[in-house]
């Protein structure tokens, strides 16, 4: 079920205010907030940012995926389908072929000239699996925000520095978050209506 709001948003007047009020917001348990600033600030990143984004592990199953990929078209292309003995290297007997390891092994005598193909194959599936994943974890495309709404916030691209507490946090109370954010002291407070 969605909130009947998205969040409380506070805005700061410079990149320290809005530095300290992060950290305490974190220090108080906050974890679902979001941080605008007209540049990119690494104290306010480290408190805001989760642990665990999720993509890392997709750009790494992207990579396997393309590497294997990569690795069994040329396995397939130069030992079961297009059988040329291209260099000395031996074939073996298709009638004896086998998907063992064994047979495999033995079959399969030059994959030192497969290592560059599959090094790419896997780089770019992990590339695509990167776009990708970002912007579905991202949840783009996203013409819209809620954020948009609130007084002022198009100064946040220039000179103006927020903070919103969404209302998904499980700490997150509306009168008790509005509260904690006025203690912070900013220029003002105000509620995030989708």
């Amino acid at each position: 079920m969605r909130p009947d709001i998205y969040g409380v948003m506070a805005e700061f007047n410079g990149p320290e205010e809005l530095i300290a009020a992060t950290r305490k917001a974190h220090a108080a348990g906050y974890r679902r907030m979001d941080a605008y600033t007209p540049y990119p600030i690494e104290e306010v990143m480290e408190e805001i940012a989760p642990a665990d984004t999720g993509v890392p592990r997709i750009v790494l199953l992207a990579g396997l995926v393309g590497a294997a990929s990569g690795f069994i078209l040329q396995y397939v292309g130069s030992f079961l389908d297009y059988r040329i003995n291209v260099g000395g290297r031996p074939l073996g007997n298709p009638a004896e072929f086998n998907l063992t390891f064994e047979g495999i092994a033995a079959t399969f005598d030059g994959w030192q000239a497969f290592i560059p193909v599959t090094f790419e194959f896997g780089i770019l599936l992990a590339a695509f699996g990167a776009v990708f994943g970002m912007i579905a974890l991202n949840g783009f495309p996203m013409p819209y925000h809620p954020v948009f709404n609130v007084p002022r916030f198009d100064r946040a691209s220039q000179d103006a520095f927020f903070l919103c507490i969404e209302a998904n946090d499980p700490l997150f109370d509306r009168l008790s978050t509005q509260q904690f954010l006025r203690s912070l002291g900013p220029r003002q407070v105000n509620e995030v209506e989708y």
